[in-house]
Formats: C-alpha cells, sequence, structure tokens
C-alpha cells in the first residue's frame, strides 16, 4: 500500500479473500472486518510512512495496556453464594460494595473480581441468557477516553447504560459473546473508580493464598469468529499476536493464539475448534454462546498456594499418574522434586532455564476454571501440558459422579 499511495493514487480500495472461515461466517461480520481491516491498515500506513489518505478517519494510537482492572461476573443469588465461597476458598476477601448496586468487590493482591447478583440491567440479561458467567472486563489503558474513540471510529460498538447520581459512567464497548469491555485510566477520575463507586470494607489482617495478578484469560468462541476477536483486539490494543498452536483434545483439535501486552501486563488466549466435541466446543454449547472459559492468577510460590487451596477446602484437578512417571523419565527432575509435583497436582514446564508451573481447580458452574501458574522466566503459556489437564477434565466430565458440563 506505501508503494501504490507513493503514485498519487486514490482510487477505491477492495478485498478478495478466500476462506472458508469467511464463506462459514456471517456476511455481515465478514463485511465489517473488512472495512475495519482496511482502516486499521491505513491507520498504520499514516503512521509508518507518512501517508495521508484522503477521506479515512484519524484514529488515536493505540492503547497501551497497563492491566486487567477487574473481572464481573453476573450471577443470580443462589450461584452467587457458591461462587463466593470458591472464591474465598481461593483466598479472597470482601473489598467493598457498590454504593446503589447488589454488587460486591472481591481482592487479593492486584486482583479485582466482581460480583454482580443485580435483577435488572445488563448482567441480569447477560445471566438470563448464559448462566453464572464472566460478562464484562475491565482494561486499564493510558487513556480511556482516546481508546474509546478509536473504538468507535474502527466500527466497535459502544455500550452505554444509566448510572447513579455520583457515579461513574465508565467507557465500554460491546466484547466477545456480547460481553463487555470496559475502559479505565489513572489520569481521570476512572482511576478512582473503587473510591467512587464503592463502599469499603476493611481487610486488615487478610494473608490470602498468595495470589498476586491476573496472568491470562482465555476465551473460547466459534471457529468462524477467531480471526474477528485477533481483529478487535490488535486493531484497538497495543497487543501482538503470539505463534499459534494446535492442542490436542481428546475430541478433536483446538486452535489456540495469544495476544499480549509489552511486558506480559495483560495476556488473552484465544481458542476455537472445529470439532463439536472438544472442551472449548462443549463450553460453547453450554454457555449458549462466546466467553471466557479459564482465569489464571499468578503466584510467585505455587507450592505455598496449593497448600492454602487445600487447607480452603478448593478441590484440584487431579492429574494422571502417567503424567509424574513421564516427566521423571524426560527432566533432570529429582525424585523429591516429582513427587512435590505429584502431591500437588502441578504440571511443569521448561524453556532453557526458564520454568512454569501450572495448577487448575475442577470446573465451576457455568463451565469457567481457575488455573493457578508461577513463571520463573517463562514468557508462554505450558502448551505441552494443554492436552494432559484436558485429557484430566474429559475423565471428570465423564465420571457419573461429576456433574456434566
Amino acid at each position: 500500500m506505501a508503494a501504490l499511495q507513493a503514485t498519487g493514487f486514490d482510487g477505491l480500495l477492495s478485498l478478495e479473500i478466500f476462506s472458508d472461515r469467511f464463506r462459514a461466517g456471517s456476511a455481515r461480520r465478514v463485511a465489517t472486518d473488512g472495512q475495519r481491516s482496511l482502516l486499521f491498515m491505513l491507520d498504520e500506513l499514516r503512521a509508518t510512512a507518512g501517508v495521508e489518505v484522503p477521506g479515512a478517519p484519524a484514529l488515536p494510537p493505540r492503547s497501551r495496556v497497563e492491566a486487567i482492572e477487574f473481572l464481573e461476573f453476573a450471577m443470580d443469588q443462589p450461584s452467587a453464594v457458591a461462587f463466593e465461597n470458591i472464591l474465598q476458598g481461593l483466598g479472597f476477601a470482601r473489598a467493598g460494595v457498590h454504593r446503589s448496586k447488589a454488587v460486591t468487590r472481591w481482592r487479593q493482591g492486584d486482583i479485582n473480581i466482581v460480583v454482580n447478583r443485580e435483577m435488572e440491567g445488563f448482567a441480569h440479561s447477560f445471566n438470563i441468557t448464559h448462566g453464572p458467567s464472566v460478562c464484562a472486563m475491565a482494561l486499564r489503558v493510558d487513556d480511556a477516553s482516546a481508546t474509546t474513540e478509536r473504538a468507535v471510529k474502527l466500527l466497535d460498538q459502544p455500550f452505554r447504560q444509566a448510572v447513579g447520581p455520583g457515579e461513574l459512567d465508565i467507557p465500554a464497548v460491546r466484547g466477545l459473546g456480547g460481553s463487555l469491555l470496559y475502559f479505565v485510566d489513572g489520569k481521570t477520575e476512572l482511576g478512582r473508580l473503587w473510591d467512587v463507586d464503592f463502599e469499603p470494607i476493611e481487610m486488615s489482617g487478610h494473608k490470602g493464598a498468595g495470589l498476586t495478578r491476573f496472568d491470562h484469560l482465555s476465551q473460547s468462541m466459534q471457529y468462524e469468529e477467531m480471526l474477528t476477536w485477533l481483529l478487535f483486539y490488535t486493531s484497538l490494543l497495543d497487543l501482538r499476536k503470539a505463534p499459534v498452536q494446535d492442542v490436542i483434545d481428546p475430541g478433536g483439535v483446538v486452535q489456540s493464539q495469544a495476544v499480549e501486552a509489552e511486558g506480559g501486563a495483560v495476556r488473552l488466549v484465544l481458542n476455537a475448534s472445529q470439532s463439536r466435541y472438544t472442551m472449548a466446543s462443549r463450553f460453547l454449547d453450554d454457555f449458549f454462546g462466546s466467553g471466557v472459559q479459564q482465569i489464571a492468577l499468578a503466584t510467585e510460590d505455587i507450592f505455598r498456594t496449593v497448600e492454602q487451596l487445600r487447607a480452603n477446602a478448593i478441590e484440584l484437578l487431579p492429574i494422571s499418574e502417567n503424567y509424574y512417571d513421564d516427566l521423571e523419565g524426560r527432566t533432570d527432575l529429582d525424585a523429591a522434586q516429582i513427587e512435590r509435583l505429584r502431591a500437588g497436582n502441578i504440571l511443569y514446564d521448561r524453556d532453557g532455564g526458564a520454568e512454569f508451573f501450572q495448577v487448575y481447580t475442577r470446573t465451576q458452574e457455568g463451565g469457567f476454571f481457575f488455573e493457578i501458574v508461577e513463571r520463573r522466566g517463562y514468557h508462554g503459556y505450558g502448551a505441552v501440558n494443554a492436552s494432559i489437564r484436558l485429557a484430566a477434565q474429559a475423565r471428570l466430565a465423564r465420571d457419573p459422579a461429576v456433574s456434566r458440563l
């Protein structure tokens, strides 16, 4: 395009792409993606080559993403009680209640989880459609207003709902599966979200389980949607695409691709499968649409965290003995280290001198589950262990004593 624009070309642009994904998808969505991709490309052309394209809207720069500020779960009352018991077991404490809504903030380290049990409004409608689930995610960006402006100019769908007197009107756009993606920043009143909208609850003396921050979130979606959401995230936010991974599920192959902020401040993993029998596809059926299926939380000492979770009666995903026998054969870990991993149902990976530790909770009502990770200089997601985890979850789903997803 830079070479073409250098000739003074000012004609029409069109896309002709042959892809089964596009043929199988919504014509309206494909058309929107095509226009969004051209707008993104022209904006990149302006930034890199200094070429102005007549008629192309001027976009604010892609936003730098600093953190996941919070995840919001839509729950009815019975589900909320059970889920908040799980949060307590994971080491979270009640840190605040909304000043005008049936919404509670749970906190541990830099992790904020919001439980919304309102009986009307967006979260209530989302819960009716999808069941207990993540209905919204908030990202802390460098400029929330500019991010929203860029989103609208890239054809993302803005969202607004009524707010109470004195409460913050947090900018948002529609995200995956009809959920919301909020934007907050540290240079406006949005940075005082927890003080303005919530009555604080004293957390003195709370020790938690050593969880520090969101490590990554995994979102499951229809196979035909994956390119749409890759474009959505990378055109709006300053995120890079990691290499695609093919993960072997007992029910088929799952395609997995991460988008990441610099330094791993935010990591989102997108999963999709053409097979109806993978765990990701079954989640879509049970959840009635795409959404967050896996919430990975970081710790600096996974062994201490696992010990605390067990003391709090959190049930962890049982891992096959064969995995640890194989681990002993393919690594130089000594017998005591292997036994320590086995005792905690902890998965392990190594990349050079970097190490990665993973442990999972059992699947919760709504089809989502938590992962606890410890990184020691490691930048991946433990792809070598994904098939082990999926097989373990499949075994539980087949167990007649365990409720199926």
